[in-house]
C-alpha cells in the first residue's frame, strides 16, 4: 500500500513539473512609466520652491486635495493591473517631491497589496520635483542604482560656446536615475528621465545633452555587464521624431535595425499612427517613451524580449481611460489633469502612462 501512494506521488510530480518548467520560460512582465503630475505633499521641502503647493499657496494645497491626488494616481495603476492581469514589474515616475509622496503613494489600498520598494535621490530641481522607480522585489532583484547628475562637460557633441558660466550655473534640472539589478537571473539596468523642459531658444540643447548623458552611460553598461538589457523611460519632453532620440539617444522604428549601439523605440511608429501620451500646445505628442537595447530587442532564444501588444503591430502602449480624460468643454479628448487654469478639478494627470511588455 505504501509503495502504491510513493509511485502515485512521484507521478504527479512528473506530470507537474514539466507544466512548471514551462511556466518558467513563459513569464511575461510589464515595464512601464507614469509623469504623476506634482505629486507634492502640503509640507515645504527646505531649499526648494515648493510654495505654490502648500496651503497658503497659489494652488491651496491641502491635505483633502493631496489624499486625491494619491488615490487618482493609484487608481490608474490598478487599473493597470487590471488590463494586463499583473502589476508593472517596475514602473518609472517623474514629477514626485520627495520620498513621503512615494511612501504614501505605495501605501495606497488600491495598490499596497503590489508591494512596490522605491529608489528615489533628491534632484537639483528648483522645483524640488524628481524622478524614482517602483519595483516588486519578487520580481527585480535589486543590486545598486545611481543619480546621474546633468552636466555640461566639453566631452559632447553639443556646442556650448553660446551658454555664459552664470547660465549654465544657473540651470538645476533633474538627474537622471539609473537602477540595476535582475529578472529571473537576467541582468537587467532601467534608467529614469525628465529631461529639461521645452524653454525654448538654447533650451533644444538641453534635451539633446539630457539624452546623451543615459545613453553614454548606457553603453559602458553594456561593455561592462555584456548582454545586460537595459530600458530606457522617461518624459523626454521630446517626440520619437525628436533629434535627441533618434540621434542622441539613437532611437530606431524597427527592430530589424537595431544594432548594440542602437535602441528601439516602439514609440515612433505609433507616434506616426497618431497616438499620443499628451497635448503640447494643442497638439498630440509623445513625450512618455519607453525604449529597449538590442539584447531585449532582438533577443537570444530562451531569454527576455520585448513583446508586441496591439494587434501584433505596435510594441508600446499609451494607457487611457475615459475617466482619465477629458469628456467635454475646450480640452475635449486630452488627458484630465489634476489643475485648469489655476483651479483644482481632481483630474489625474496631464500625461498617459506608457508602457512595453517583457517576455521569456
Amino acid at each position: 500500500m505504501k509503495k502504491t501512494t510513493v509511485f502515485i506521488i512521484a507521478a504527479l510530480f512528473l506530470l507537474v513539473l514539466p507544466r512548471t518548467a514551462d511556466a518558467q520560460k513563459h513569464r511575461s512582465y510589464v515595464i512601464g512609466f507614469y509623469n504623476l503630475e506634482n505629486l507634492f505633499d502640503t509640507y515645504h521641502d527646505e531649499g526648494k520652491n515648493d510654495y505654490e503647493y502648500l496651503p497658503d499657496g497659489a494652488n491651496e494645497w491641502t491635505e483633502e486635495k493631496y489624499a486625491k491626488k494619491l488615490k487618482n494616481m493609484a487608481r490608474v495603476i490598478a487599473d493597470m493591473k487590471k488590463d494586463n492581469g499583473a502589476w508593472h514589474a517596475v514602473l518609472g515616475v517623474s514629477e514626485v517631491e520627495n520620498r513621503h509622496v512615494l511612501e504614501d503613494l505605495v501605501s495606497e489600498p488600491a495598490i499596497a497589496e503590489a508591494n512596490y520598494q522605491i529608489v528615489h535621490y533628491d534632484s537639483p530641481d528648483r522645483r524640488g520635483v524628481d524622478c524614482a522607480l517602483f519595483y516588486r522585489p519578487n520580481i527585480f532583484k535589486y543590486i545598486t542604482s545611481e543619480a546621474i547628475p546633468f552636466t555640461f562637460d566639453d566631452n559632447t557633441r553639443i556646442d556650448w560656446s553660446q551658454w555664459t558660466e552664470e547660465e549654465k550655473e544657473a540651470l538645476r534640472t533633474r538627474d537622471v536615475l539609473m537602477v540595476r539589478g535582475t529578472i529571473d537571473g537576467e541582468m537587467f539596468a532601467f534608467f529614469v528621465c525628465h529631461l529639461p523642459s521645452r524653454l525654448g531658444g538654447k533650451g533644444a540643447d538641453l534635451r539633446p545633452r539630457g539624452a546623451e548623458i543615459a545613453y553614454n552611460r548606457a553603453m559602458e553598461l553594456q561593455k561592462e555587464f555584456p548582454g545586460i538589457k537595459i530600458v530606457v523611460m522617461g518624459d523626454m519632453n521630446d517626440n520619437p521624431t525628436d533629434v535627441s532620440m533618434t540621434d542622441f539617444l539613437r532611437g530606431k522604428e524597427f527592430i530589424k535595425d537595431v544594432t548594440d549601439e542602437d535602441f528601439f523605440d516602439p514609440f515612433l511608429s505609433m507616434i506616426k499612427a497618431g497616438y499620443s501620451s499628451l497635448y503640447y500646445r494643442g497638439e498630440g505628442n509623445i513625450f512618455d517613451i519607453v525604449m529597449v537595447n538590442n539584447a531585449l530587442a532582438n533577443a537570444p532564444a530562451g531569454t527576455f524580449q520585448i513583446q508586441p501588444l496591439i494587434k501584433k503591430k505596435f510594441y508600446g502602449r499609451v494607457f487611457s481611460k475615459p475617466y482619465m480624460t477629458n469628456q467635454s468643454g475646450q480640452y475635449k479628448g486630452t488627458p484630465f489633469r489634476t489643475f485648469s487654469n489655476g483651479a483644482f478639478i481632481n483630474g489625474f494627470s496631464d500625461h498617459y502612462p506608457t508602457y512595453i511588455v517583457i517576455k521569456k
